[in-house]
């Protein structure tokens, strides 16, 4: 059986290295991986294949950033060509991004099944272009791999139909399991930036809604930036390259001058997996390092309006931070920090998601 996946940015890169690893244990299954380049840069991508022992792409389609309409339609017209040329039984997509929507819409116009890698997520915030894409991936695909029951029970609310849902965990978690003891013999992160385990914060921000809007931009870094001054404690930020635009504009005399804000390059997954299991708090708005703080027990503020892992907010170990204020995001951290651990559950399955999703996709589920 031949499947084609269809990968584009960082959170995908690391679903489909579990996802890849099944596959290449298959007997019958072949995966041709397809690169949209939505992330492009080494920070981003290319690191993320060799830590992550991804097989190098079949197809890099060096799509690139730009608008959001404009870059979805050259990522179809590649892949319908590639598609096309490979006539594969099966498409995987992953997530949200504009790389799941342009794989999904791409395969269901030839006719191609597509799979839909962590199903069934809603923040309800239509605002966002990962809420639209997710949204119209799930009402297109043929399988729908949802990560946890309150993702299968959203779906059927849309009225999706039963038979198209599997519950099968999520291949996040199947990573995180499989890379933290590489990690730890890996990556000398901690010890380049001079950090003590429990003795930082890591913050990311990446998502439009906050990069693109100057006020809450600028919450988010005074708000950290103060809770770093009370607590004594520096901020670690990975600057994904929207956020380093938005930082070369107005922002960046504030940045510079901070001495609380200490702002690194992207680094890879095994970087990142040692700075958030050892941090004392992380402040984020990824949907993916929401969970990753939850597999490390590590508190987390979300500084977002809301979130689509609701579980998180419900068992304690996340708190939603709309970045409306410096007093909100600096209140919220504190109120984090000094909160009690959250409740210990199980949400996410047993880190075998990846081979359930292989199993159904070879029938033999």
């Amino acid at each position: 059986m031949k499947i084609a996946t269809i990968v584009g940015a960082r959170p995908q890169f690391i679903k489909a290295a579990m996802v890849s690893r099944a596959l290449a244990s298959a007997p019958g299954a072949q995966e041709i991986l397809i690169h949209t380049g939505q992330h492009y840069n080494e920070g981003l991508s290319q690191i993320f294949f060799t830590e992550l022992e991804i097989p190098q792409p079949d197809f890099h389609l060096g799509i690139g950033s730009g608008r959001q309409g404009a870059q979805t339609g050259r990522m179809i017209e590649a892949i319908e060509e590639v598609l096309v040329k490979i006539d594969p039984d099966w498409v995987l997509v992953y997530g949200d991004t504009n790389s799941t929507l342009a794989g999904a819409l791409a395969a269901v116009k030839l006719g191609i099944p597509v799979g839909h890698v962590e199903a069934g997520l809603r923040s309800f915030n239509h605002r966002m272009p990962e809420e639209i894409n997710r949204v119209l991936t799930d009402h297109a695909a043929d399988l729908l791999f949802a990560p946890t029951t309150t993702a299968m029970e959203q779906l059927l609310r849309e009225g999706v139909a039963e038979e198209r849902i599997l519950v099968v965990g999520d291949v996040m978690f199947d990573a995180a399991l499989y890379f933290e003891a590489k990690a730890g013999t890996k990556s000398q992160i901690l010890n380049r930036l001079h950090i003590e385990p429990r003795g930082y914060m890591i913050a990311t921000v990446h998502r439009a809604e906050n990069t693109d809007n100057i006020a809450r931009l600028q919450a988010i870094l005074e708000g950290l930036s103060a809770f770093s001054r009370q607590e004594n404690i520096p901020v670690i930020i990975p600057v994904h390259p929207r956020t380093q635009k938005a930082l070369a504009g107005k922002l960046s005399s504030y940045a510079s001058a901070s001495s609380c804000l200490r702002l690194i390059e992207p680094i890879g997954y095994l970087d990142m997996i040692m700075l958030l299991k050892n941090a004392r708090i992380i402040a984020t708005d990824s949907g993916g390092l929401q969970k990753e703080a939850f597999f490390y027990r590590v508190p987390c503020v979300t500084l977002r309006d809301e979130t689509e892992w609701v579980e998180l907010v419900e068992l304690g170990w996340n708190k939603l931070a709309p970045p409306k204020s410096t007093t909100a995001v600096s209140l919220a951290l504190t109120e984090s920090l000094n909160a009690d651990r959250g409740r210990e559950s199980n949400p996410y399955g047993d880190g075998q998601s990846a081979a359930k999703i292989v199993r159904k996709l070879l029938g033999k589920l």
